[in-house]
């Protein structure tokens, strides 16, 4: 009986309980149908009992996540996308399967199993991620005032001077970062050879919304000197007027930088609000060259990195569809 349909079980209790009201013995129909003599026995008590519908079918696999209601699932999926388990005094960072079990079972006193919140996840339609960090110190109404003022105000002044909007940032690249995967054998973790030297390279770069790239590799620290060498060099290629948006880096906002900014008609300098790289479009061009250029390959020296970096960059310098993708992300789009 187990090994049969649904639809299959169904028509054969019908059966065996229309040959039982009509006069068979419940073991005759247990021998004529072949199945054993206690359920037709159970069957039939049912019936005579309540008066169910025995021949339906009830729905198989386990069906604990029904017994939450809808507004309790309505709650669970609200403090899931609103809150983190640190901000519900769960000890936990991540909402994992035990994280949302031990919510689940402090607010509505439901113990469900692991494998059950998972089913219930999924129903919801929840995936695992890799979470984006965000810095504790971002002050929201900063961000929404910049999101719906300051910046919609920075570009129609940029439409009316007839200045090009720049959004510019640095970084640093080592050695040893690595980016995607290698297939290997199961269990066996893909070994891949590369120097024990220790060296870097660092990256200044700005970008617009029209594809236009300009960047500079240099081995030393960031400095003063160096980032007005760079807005030298920027000025010079870009003969139109500048207007270039900054995150608060101290060399960004030092007393000689903002002073050339003051005294030079052709450059305005424009900061983000504080701790909110994902703002910044020019963090994907980051992204996008530590994985490629650098998480990908394996140099030997510190000039072969640098040439890598310099390869890449040069190469996308000359592909704007692709600079102009770095505008496409959920949280840079209002910059396209």
């Amino acid at each position: 009986m187990r090994y049969l349909s649904p639809g299959v079980q169904d028509g054969l209790r019908l059966r065996v309980m229309r040959a039982v009201r009509n006069g068979m013995s419940q073991s005759e129909a247990a021998r004529v149908f072949g199945i054993s003599r206690q359920s037709v026995n159970s069957w039939e008590k049912l019936r005579r009992a309540k008066g169910l519908q025995v021949h339906r079918s009830c729905r198989r696999g386990r069906q604990c996540f029904l017994d939450m209601k809808p507004y309790q699932a309505a709650t669970i999926v609200r403090l899931i996308i609103h809150c983190c388990p640190d901000q519900l005094t769960l000890p936990f960072m991540l909402w994992t399967r035990e994280a949302i079990q031990r919510l689940i079972k402090r607010l509505f006193g439901l113990q469900l199993s692991v494998w059950t919140v998972g089913r219930c996840l999924a129903r919801w339609g929840f995936t695992p991620q890799k979470s984006a960090h965000r810095a504790y110190e971002q002050d929201p109404a900063s961000v929404r005032h910049w999101l719906r003022r300051k910046y919609p105000a920075i570009r129609a002044l940029a439409k009316r001077g007839k200045a090009t909007i720049f959004w510019a940032d640095e970084t640093g690249m080592r050695l040893d970062h690595q980016s995607g995967t290698s297939f290997g054998r199961r269990g066996r973790t893909p070994v891949i050879p590369g120097t024990g030297k220790r060296f870097r390279c660092n990256m200044i770069s700005a970008i617009t919304n029209r594809g236009h790239l300009a960047f500079m590799v240099f081995k030393g620290r960031f400095t003063t000197p160096v980032f007005l060498d760079f807005l030298r060099r920027l000025l010079k290629q870009h003969q139109r007027k500048v207007f270039l948006i900054l995150d608060r880096h101290p060399v960004h906002i030092a007393k000689v930088v903002l002073r050339q900014a003051k005294n030079n008609p052709q450059l305005r300098l424009y900061f983000l609000p504080g701790y909110s790289p994902q703002l910044n479009p020019d963090e994907l061009l980051n992204q996008d060259v530590k994985a490629n250029a650098v998480g990908r390959l394996r140099p030997r020296t510190q000039q072969q990195l640098i040439k890598n970096v310099r390869r890449f960059l040069w190469s996308t310098q000359r592909r704007k569809k692709k600079v102009q993708s770095y505008f496409h992300g959920p949280h840079v789009r209002y910059a396209a």
